[in-house]
């Protein structure tokens, strides 16, 4: 099973996924995580996203593509793949399409988690307060969130279309939406 989890910035994507990961036997193919795991392994794809990270530039979309499909072999091999954080695009929503049917494969599901954007920032600005956290200053953060709902809008038409898209409440517990993610991948993948 191949899944695209999308989801504003803490709407708790990554927790769902370590979850998936564990009962569904898949990889998390996290875009950021295998930037950063290519720069530490300091091979030539690393090296040269380094150098354009240093600069403040943007990783391009012909080097994310080159890390998922130098990723995608294992997730395949372990039972699927979880995208997070990638597409990103529609353009690289076609890129993994085309990707996934060189090897015979597909996205079998999205799963959108619908969040409250206020309720989100509300969660950012208490976290920030407690622990001081960089990456959770309130007004870094809504612009991030700003970016994401840009980013993401053209691609749910994209999936919906495609009849892949699913919406599910990510406002809960983490067993709760864990359960609505469970149940939504059981009405829709076969």
């Amino acid at each position: 099973m191949n899944l695209i989890l999308f989801g504003p910035p803490a709407a708790g994507k990554g927790t769902q996924a370590k979850r998936l990961v564990v009962a569904h036997n898949m990889v998390q193919l996290s875009t950021g995580d295998m930037l950063r795991a290519a720069i530490a392994s300091g091979s030539e794809l690393g090296q040269k996203v380094k150098s354009i990270i240093d600069t403040g530039g943007l990783v391009s979309d012909d080097i994310v593509i080159d890390l998922i499909k130098t990723n995608l072999p294992a997730a395949e091999a372990a039972g699927g793949a979880i995208f997070d954080g990638f597409p990103r695009t529609v353009a690289q929503a076609e890129a993994l399409d085309a990707m996934l049917a060189e090897r015979d494969s597909t996205i079998d599901i999205v799963v959108r988690l619908k969040v409250d954007d206020n309720a989100l920032v509300e969660r950012i600005e208490k976290r920030f307060a407690e622990q001081g956290r960089s990456d959770d200053n309130p007004e870094s953060y809504k612009v991030r969130l700003a970016a994401y709902n840009a980013q993401t809008a053209p691609l749910l038409p994209y999936y919906a279309t495609q009849g892949k898209l699913v919406e599910v409440d990510g406002m809960g517990s983490v067993e709760e939406v864990s359960a609505r993610i469970e149940a939504a991948l059981s009405e829709h993948v076969s």
